[in-house]
């Protein structure tokens, strides 16, 4: 009998769509593994997410509510979280693998001596215990993990886990904990935060990316009316990034990004191995390219070849008329 320990991730003041995923998939694993669904929010003015916690899933939401916690810390965090898991001792701990869940997921497996494998893109139980999917060599294998210590750390992909349907009349148990980070040697000074609006490319469903055959940042302009039309984010290759085309906080691949979308439209990308890495899990990917041998028809489920000049214009004008 394992309780599951979804840690949630909260930004400006609302849940990130990973931790509802988390819950969602919690309830079945909680289910297998014979215990409960339990989650902890960390953070300042955060006890009102408790709520939609529980319409998850969640039958117990743990709450951490200081001002010291209003921006992410991962050796804050990791100190409150630490006392909580080793008090109450979860059979399985799930995070988000986003930047601050990477962060943090280590944290807490060192200071705990448990087991942790990260960027999961499948979990289940079987005889009580976790087992996690997990890429390896840049996604060209997966893996099979099982855990040798009694606390399971997962870090799990974001847009992997469908949603469960929302129980509107559900309400949590909620516990509030200690919030007292101690000793922290590093604070947070200063947060440079992007374009207002801007769809964060980790949790984004649709992604429209260009890469060098756009020539030039000026042609961006044609992905952005893509994306535009399909609510999508924008990405880029490092090539384009390289070249001072888009910013860094833009880049699929390898040292840039890895995401999970429903689509994944690659607009004069290649396809190099590094750029694969960070999008071939997308559940649909569109390849736009004039070369015919360009390796990212490999992986494409739908390719046209032809001047992404001609193409994404005609694309774009059609979408405009579907979705009308």
């Amino acid at each position: 009998m394992a309780n599951v320990l979804v840690i949630a991730e909260v930004k400006e003041g609302k849940l990130k769509k990973v931790t509802l995923e988390l819950l969602s998939k919690g309830q079945e694993l909680a289910s297998k593994a014979g215990g409960a669904l339990e989650a902890v929010v960390l953070g300042s003015g955060v006890e009102a997410l408790a709520g939609e916690m529980a319409q998850y899933g969640a039958a117990k939401v743990y709450v951490a509510d200081d001002a010291a916690l209003a921006a992410f810390n991962g050796e804050a965090y990791a100190n409150v979280l630490v006392k909580l898991i080793e008090a109450s001792k979860p059979g399985i701990v799930l995070v988000g693998a986003s930047i601050n869940g990477k962060d943090l997921a280590p944290r807490i497996s060192a200071k705990i001596g448990a087991g942790l494998a990260s960027d999961c893109t499948d979990l289940d139980v079987a005889d009580g215990k976790l087992v996690v999917k997990r890429p390896i060599f840049a996604g060209k294998a997966f893996s099979k993990i099982t855990f040798k210590s009694d606390i399971q750390i997962a870090s799990v992909r974001p847009n992997v886990n469908p949603l469960a349907a929302p129980n509107a009349g559900a309400s949590p148990v909620v516990e509030k904990i200690d919030a007292a980070a101690g000793d922290v040697k590093a604070k947070i000074l200063e947060t440079h935060k992007s374009a207002a609006g801007k769809i964060e490319l980790t949790e984004a469903e649709i992604i429209v990316s260009g890469g060098r055959g756009m020539k030039g940042p000026e042609n961006y302009k044609l992905i952005e009316d893509m994306a535009a039309v399909l609510g999508a984010a924008v990405g880029a290759s490092r090539a384009a990034v390289d070249a001072g085309w888009r910013p860094h906080g833009d880049q699929v691949g390898q040292t840039g990004k890895t995401v999970n979308p429903n689509l994944y439209v690659a607009c004069g990308i290649s396809g190099a191995i590094q750029h694969l890495a960070g999008m071939s899990s997308s559940k649909c990917i569109v390849a736009i390219n004039k070369d015919a041998e360009a390796p990212i028809f490999k992986v494409a489920d739908y390719g046209i070849v032809g001047d992404l000049f001609t193409v994404v214009p005609l694309m774009t004008d059609e979408l405009k008329k579907l979705l009308a």
